[in-house]
C-alpha cells in the first residue's frame, strides 16, 4: 500500500534521528514524519498553484501545533480540546519561520503553508528542533522553489562545557539556551537566552551549533538527491524593468530630498506628494500596472537608503554609522503603580510598568514541556498610534508575543530567586512611539521599572540592535554594519541583530535576516558594536537615572514575608474546610499561600500585619516555647481562670492568680470573652496542656510591679495595664 514509503536515519548528539516519508499526508507537496528519540513531529508543506492576487509580499504561513496527547495529557481548557496556539507554540513557529523565509524567491506570490504537528514528545529530545529539521527536509524535497536546506541545533552550556541538544536534566542546569539555524555555509538565525554570557563564549557556542548543522544539511541533501522533486515555475511579481527605470528617473531626486531627515513624520509627509505625482503621470501611461507603481516607489526608496549606507556611509537621519540616537531615561511617571520607567531612543519610546503580586499569581502554563508556571512575565503592546496609524486593537499578534518573549528572556537571568524576593512579577511595555528597535527599548524601560519598583535585580540590562547592508554579491561580497537601526534601515536593510545584556555578558539574542545568512566575520562585528553600545546606554543613561534598585517597595505594593513549616503541618495551618487559614487572613488582612514543600508566603499591604500572620502560622506549625510571649484571644471564662487561644488549635489556661498584677476577685473583672490579651507560656505538661500567665507577660513587657496579695510578695502597681494587651 505504501510503495513510496522511505526511511532515512542519522544520529544527532548521540541520539537517533529519523525522517519517514510516503506513509502520511500524501496530498501535501511534501511531508515527513520527523523523529528524534521518541519525539515525533509531522512536518508538511503545501503551496498554491497560482499567485495570490493583490499582495505585495510572499504569503508564507508557519504553524507549530502542540497536541496534548503527545505528552499523555488532556488540554486544560473547559472544552478539553486544543484551542489557539500557546505563546510557546507561537515562539516555536517564529523560530522555524525566520530562517526559512529568506530562502524563498522574493518575487514569488504563491501561498505557502508549513505545518509542524507535534505528536509525541520525549523530554530529552526537543520537538522544536525536530520540527525545524523536518520542515527543512520537507521544503527541500518538495517542488516549491527554495534555496535550502537549512538545519537547526540547540546549544547549552553546562558547567562551562558546550552541550549539543541538551537533555532535560542538562537543560535544568544550563547557563545558555541557544538555537542556531544555518545553511551549509551561513548562519541564518540565532535565538538565545543566557546567564550573562561573554561575547567570545557566545560566538563559540554559535559556531559549535553551526558545525552540527553542516552535517544535518549534508544528510538532507542526500535525501533530496534521491527523492527531490523538480521545482515548479512561478509568475514573477517583479515590475517591468523599463517601467521601473522610467519612474525611478522621474522621482529619485525628490525621494532623496524627502528621505533626508531624522523626523519620521516629516519624511512620511514629504513622500505623499511624490506618490501622487507618480500616479498622476504614469497611471494612464502604464494602464493595468497601477498596483505596481507603489511597489516601484518602495524599490526606489530601498535603493536610495541602501546606496547611501553602502557607498556613502550616510544615514537618513545624519548620524554616524556607529552613533546612537539621542537617549533619555525616566522613572516614576505613574504615581499609583509599583514601578514605572520610560526609555526614549530618538523617536522610539517605550513606557514599562512593573507590578508585584503574591507568588500564587504566577502564570499557569499548559504545554508540552516541563514548565508548569512562569513567575516573571513580560508583555509587550504595540498600538497603532505608535506608528501614526489608525487600527482597532485586537489583542497581541505574533510579533508582539515574540518581542515580549525576547524582553522577558533578556531579564530572567537577573531576576532574584523566589527565596530572595518572594513575589510574582509582571512588566508591561507600552510602545508609545515606534521608529525602530522597540523590543530593545522595552528591555531598557523594563530594567528602569524593576529598579524603581525595588526589585533587587542582579544587574541592569540594556538592549541594542545592529543592522547590515550587503553588496550586490550578497554576504560574500562587501558588507557594512551600523548600530541602533531605525525603521527605514530595518525595513530596507538585510539584518536586525538584537543583543541584550549586562556589563558582564549577554542575556538574550534575536536575529532577523532578509538574506540567506551571516558569515562568522559579520557575527563578530555585530557583537563588538552591540557590546560597546549597550555599555554606553547603561553607564551614560540608565544608571544616571537610577543607580541601583530601591531599598523599599512602593507603599502601594504588597509586602511579602516567607517562612517554612513541615509539610506535615500544612493541614493544621489550613484547618478543616480551610477555616484556620481563612481566619488568619481575615484577622491579619493578608493573603497566605502555602507550597507543597512547606514554604509559606504571606502578602499584606501592612508589613506588621504580615509579621503577625507569620507569627501565628509558626505557632500553629511549632509547639509554643516555655517563656515565650504571645498575643491571644479569650475564648472561655471559668471561675478559676480564663482560656486563651494563642493560635488556632493552641489554647491554654490563665489561672485567676495569673490574670493581673493585682489581686483578682473575679475573672470577669479583668477579661471578657473576645478580648485580645498578651500572655506568657509558663508550663507545658506531659499531656501537652499549656499554662499561661498574663501577669508575667505584663511584668516582662511593661515593667509592671506586682501588688502584695496571697499569691505574690511584689509591690502594688501604680497604673492599669489592660490597655497594653492591645
Amino acid at each position: 500500500m505504501f510503495e513510496n514509503f522511505k526511511v532515512y536515519e542519522t544520529t544527532i548528539a548521540d541520539r537517533p534521528f529519523k525522517l519517514e516519508t510516503g506513509k502520511m499526508a500524501g496530498l501535501a507537496n511534501a511531508a515527513f514524519l520527523a523523529s528524534y528519540g521518541e519525539t515525533s513531529v509531522l512536518c508538511t508543506v503545501t503551496a498554491s498553484s497560482k499567485p495570490r492576487e493583490g499582495v505585495d509580499f510572499f504569503p508564507l504561513s508557519v504553524d507549530y501545533e502542540e497536541k496534548m496527547y503527545a505528552v499523555g495529557r488532556f488540554p486544560g481548557s473547559f472544552q478539553r480540546r486544543e484551542g489557539k496556539a500557546s505563546e510557546k507554540a507561537i515562539l516555536s513557529s517564529r523560530c522555524i519561520d525566520r530562517p526559512i523565509r529568506p530562502l524563498f524567491p522574493k518575487d514569488m506570490r504563491n501561498d505557502c503553508s508549513v505545518v509542524a504537528t507535534v505528536m509525541s514528545v520525549d523530554p530529552d529530545c526537543s520537538p522544536e528542533i525536530t520540527a525545524a529539521i523536518g520542515v527543512s527536509a520537507a521544503i527541500a524535497v518538495s517542488d516549491i522553489p527554495w534555496d535550502g536546506p537549512i538545519a537547526s541545533t540547540s546549544v547549552g552550556l553546562v558547567d562551562g562545557n558546550i552541550v549539543i541538544n541538551p537533555t532535560l536534566e542538562q537543560r535544568a542546569k544550563t547557563d545558555l539556551t541557544l538555537t542556531v539555524s544555518s545553511t551549509a555555509d551561513l548562519v541564518a538565525m540565532i535565538e538565545a537566552g543566557g546567564n550573562e554570557i561573554p561575547d567570545d563564549l557566545m560566538f563559540d557556542c554559535i559556531m559549535a551549533g553551526h558545525e552540527v548543522n553542516k552535517e544535518i544539511v549534508k544528510f538532507i541533501n542526500g535525501i533530496v538527491a534521491e527523492i527531490g522533486k523538480e521545482k515548479f515555475t512561478f509568475e514573477s511579481s517583479n515590475p517591468d524593468p523599463e517601467i521601473m527605470a522610467e519612474i525611478e528617473a522621474f522621482c529619485i531626486e525628490d525621494v532623496k530630498k524627502a528621505l533626508d531627515t531624522d523626523d519620521k513624520n516629516v519624511r512620511d509627509a514629504a513622500l505623499l506628494p511624490i506618490y501622487d505625482a507618480v500616479h498622476e503621470k504614469f497611471d494612464e501611461k502604464f494602464e493595468g500596472n497601477e498596483a505596481k507603481l507603489d511597489e516601484i516607489m518602495y524599490l526606489v526608496q530601498k535603493h536610495v537608503v541602501r546606496a547611501w549606507l553602502k557607498d556613502e556611509h550616510k544615514r537618513v537621519d545624519g548620524r554616524g554609522i556607529d552613533e546612537i540616537r539621542p537617549l533619555n531615561a525616566q522613572i516614576d511617571l505613574l504615581p499609583r503603580t509599583h514601578g514605572s520607567g520610560m526609555f526614549t531612543r530618538g523617536q522610539t519610546q517605550v513606557l514599562s510598568v512593573a507590578t508585584l503580586a503574591p507568588v500564587s499569581e504566577a502564570q499557569k502554563l499548559d504545554g508540552l514541556d516541563e514548565d508548569v508556571q512562569k513567575r516573571y512575565i513580560h508583555h509587550y503592546n504595540f498600538p497603532s498610534y505608535s506608528v501614526g496609524e489608525t487600527k482597532p486593537s485586537r489583542g497581541p499578534g505574533r510579533r508582539e508575543i515574540g518581542h515580549g518573549a525576547l524582553a522577558e528572556r533578556a531579564l530572567i537571568p537577573v531576576i532574584p530567586s523566589v527565596d530572595e524576593f518572594p513575589y510574582a512579577i509582571r512588566v508591561v511595555s507600552e510602545v508609545l512611539s515606534s521608529n525602530g528597535s522597540t523590543s530593545q527599548g522595552s528591555i531598557c524601560g523594563s530594567t528602569l521599572a524593576l529598579m524603581a519598583a525595588g526589585v533587587p535585580i542582579k544587574a541592569p540590562v540594556a538592549g541594542i540592535s545592529c543592522g547590515l547592508i550587503t553588496g550586490d554579491e550578497g554576504v560574500y561580497g562587501d558588507f557594512m554594519t551600523m548600530v541602533d537601526i531605525q525603521g527605514l534601515e530595518d525595513f530596507y536593510g538585510d539584518m536586525d541583530f538584537k543583543v541584550a545584556g549586562t556589563h558582564k555578558g549577554i542575556t538574550a539574542i534575536q536575529m532577523d535576516l532578509k538574506v540567506h545568512g551571516l558569515t562568522p566575520e559579520i557575527i563578530k562585528e555585530a557583537f563588538a558594536k552591540t557590546h560597546k553600545a549597550r555599555e554606553y546606554i547603561l553607564d551614560e543613561v540608565m544608571l544616571k537615572c537610577i543607580s541601583a534598585p530601591r531599598a523599599e517597595l512602593s507603599k502601594y505594593a504588597p509586602k511579602m514575608l516567607t517562612t517554612a513549616i513541615s509539610p506535615d503541618k500544612i493541614g493544621d495551618v489550613i484547618g478543616k474546610q480551610g477555616k484556620v487559614i481563612q481566619s488568619i487572613q481575615e484577622q491579619c488582612e493578608c493573603t497566605i499561600n502555602i507550597e507543597e514543600d512547606g514554604r509559606v508566603f504571606v502578602s499584606a499591604l501592612d508589613i506588621e500585619k504580615a509579621k503577625q500572620a507569620i507569627s501565628i502560622i509558626e505557632l500553629i506549625a511549632n509547639d509554643p516555647e516555655i517563656g515565650g510571649i504571645y498575643s491571644g484571644k479569650v475564648t472561655r471564662l471559668m471561675t478559676f481562670g480564663a482560656f486563651v487561644e494563642i493560635a488556632p488549635g493552641k489554647e491554654g489556661l490563665v489561672h485567676i492568680s495569673k490574670l493581673d498584677v493585682k489581686r483578682t476577685e473575679k475573672v470577669e473583672d479583668v477579661v471578657a470573652v473576645g478580648d485580645q490579651v498578651i500572655v506568657k507560656v509558663t508550663e507545658i505538661d506531659d499531656q501537652g496542656r499549656i499554662n499561661l500567665s498574663r501577669r508575667d507577660a505584663l511584668v516582662e513587657i511593661n515593667g509592671a510591679v506586682v501588688e502584695d496579695d496571697d499569691n505574690s510578695t511584689d509591690k502594688k502597681p501604680r497604673k492599669s495595664f489592660k490597655k497594653h494587651d492591645r
